[in-house]
């Protein structure tokens, strides 16, 4: 399998998301289950690409997102260990919803660290990829006070239940993760110091 090419920025771009399907949204919240065990095979990186805009993508010509955010803000940052996915290198990413795109920030397969720092929770590394959804607080409190930290909690719930949504559509397994060692999970995948984890989602194919 030929990997994607690189732009000197170590930049992807993702094919354009689908806006329409034949899956209803009362079907998808009737089949939506929390998955703790995947199946073997790669990603595509056509469903990666969507569960990230499902996440945080763009809508529209005014750069809304597809989850709502108190006083526009968008504090959250979504992260992608990728360990199985077609096309691309084991590594970890960062989205832009903007460019609708991922950056490879550091390349090897940190699955295991992952579920090493997520209180040695060893399903999580089978899944094919793993969402990481952070937050900078200090773009909501900005404007809220600290009162903003539970806005943020409440779009990162917002987030999590667009990608269980988009999984099921696309016929993929994923779960919350919680339980996880704050400062294990940010030293393993290097964060910046404002970026705290919020939200792990393991995403990989149905067993």
């Amino acid at each position: 399998m030929r990997l994607l090419r690189f732009t000197p920025e170590h930049r992807v771009d993702l094919p354009t998301p689908e806006v329409r399907s034949c899956v209803s949204i009362e079907e998808a919240l009737a089949a939506r289950r929390s998955v703790r065990r995947f199946g073997t095979g790669a990603l595509t990186i056509v469903e990666i690409g969507q569960l990230l805009w499902a996440a945080q993508g763009r809508v529209g010509l005014c750069g809304h997102r597809t989850a709502p955010s108190a006083g526009a803000t968008y504090p959250l940052e979504l992260y992608l260990v990728v360990g199985s996915v077609e096309r691309l290198l084991a590594g970890l990413y960062v989205y832009s919803a903007h460019r609708h795109d991922l950056t490879l920030l550091h390349a090897g397969d940190l699955r295991q660290p992952v579920a090493a720092a997520a209180l040695d929770q060893d399903w999580i590394a089978t899944a094919s990829a793993v969402l990481i959804v952070a937050a900078d607080y200090g773009r909501t409190e900005a404007v809220y006070g600290s009162r903003g930290k539970r806005y943020v909690h409440l779009e990162a719930g917002h987030v999590a239940q667009n990608v269980y949504l988009q999984a099921v559509r696309l016929g993929l397994s994923t779960t919350e993760v919680g339980a996880f060692r704050d400062r294990a999970i940010k030293k393993t995948l290097e964060l910046p110091a404002a970026h705290d984890v919020i939200v792990i989602l393991p995403i990989g194919r149905i067993a």
